[in-house]
């Protein structure tokens, strides 16, 4: 059993194998979700950085739109959250 439940690591890989920091995250106010922004913040919930609750907060996402980013990168990568290739992906 992990004895800190409250350890975070300071850095996680990013979804292009790159150092990820709390400080090279996509800004709170970002509007424009380009694929990269969005494998980077699923990258920092899965590398610990951030809770799903504290992106979800951050980022003012929906709990929802969160989780299918999460499973468009298990599924197919990061190809998987681009917006055109929403539907192919799907039938995959």
């Amino acid at each position: 059993m992990i004895e800190n439940q409250n350890f975070r690591p300071a850095v996680a890989i990013g979804p292009l194998g790159e150092p990820l920091t709390l400080d090279s995250l996509p800004p709170a106010d970002t509007r424009r979700w380009v694929v990269r922004r969005k494998a980077e913040v699923v990258a920092a919930v899965n590398g610990g950085l951030l809770t799903v609750d504290e992106a979800c907060e951050h980022y003012n996402l929906t709990l929802e739109e969160f989780a299918a980013w999460q499973r468009a990168v298990d599924r197919s990568g990061m190809p998987g959250l681009r917006i055109t290739r929403l539907q192919y992906y799907r039938e995959l």
